[in-house]
């Protein structure tokens, strides 16, 4: 289907024009400095890469109230596991595969963090009540040990409009989820079950 493909990092360094600059080699740091950790107490949401022992990927979105992601020390974080679809796409995948990647986003801001590291899932239950939010503790959370930390810059979010909300489409550009999951799973459910099963969903998002 594709064609004209690039296949060597030589090729790939010709076309996007050489080498990144020294700011851009420079800014990757080991661990989490100050401005890396205030940059997570402030973010409610984050978007967990992982990848399973072949190498297929997954990303998850996590978010909660800022400052949810609790930093342990410049080397060590822990993202509580909240109650979702049990699908388990992400922790099947750190069974087989302890490598993540992380994105953490601040709404208003165009530029986003990117912590990179290994990762493990714990249920111990000291750590698991730091995590508690309106009143309830996670049953699992994935512990990270960071190894890579570095600012991503803003032109994605400005070439994206992302926080300008005039250019967001309408609440109806799209058709709900219940309706697209009937689509997408032959009816298996009603569409009535299917919004009744969506609402409750989000009504206990603890």
């Amino acid at each position: 289907m594709f064609r004209d493909l690039v296949t060597s990092l030589e090729s790939l360094r010709a076309i996007v024009g050489g080498e990144p600059s020294e700011v851009a080699r420079r800014k990757e740091l080991p661990a989490l400095d100050s401005h890396a950790r205030a940059f997570i107490a402030r973010s409610p949401f984050l978007l967990l890469a992982t990848a399973d022992a072949e190498g297929r990927c997954d990303v998850s979105p996590k978010g909660d109230a800022p400052g949810f992601v609790r930093v342990l020390d410049d080397r060590h974080l822990v993202i509580p596991d909240r109650p979702g679809n049990k699908r388990l796409d992400g922790m099947r995948n750190l069974l087989a595969n302890p490598h993540v990647g992380l994105i953490f986003l601040v709404p208003g801001q165009d530029f986003t963090l990117r912590v990179n590291g290994r990762a493990a899932i714990t249920r111990e239950p000291a750590l698991l009540r730091t995590l508690t939010a309106q009143g309830k503790a996670p049953i699992l959370a994935i512990g990270v040990e960071v190894e890579e930390v570095f600012l991503h810059c803003a032109r994605a979010f400005r070439r994206a409009k992302l926080w300008d909300e005039a250019t967001w489409p309408g609440p109806d550009a799209l058709p709900s989820m219940p309706c697209i999951l009937y689509d997408q799973t032959g009816g298996v459910m009603s569409l009535e079950a299917l919004e009744a099963r969506n609402a409750q969903s989000l009504a206990s998002l603890y």
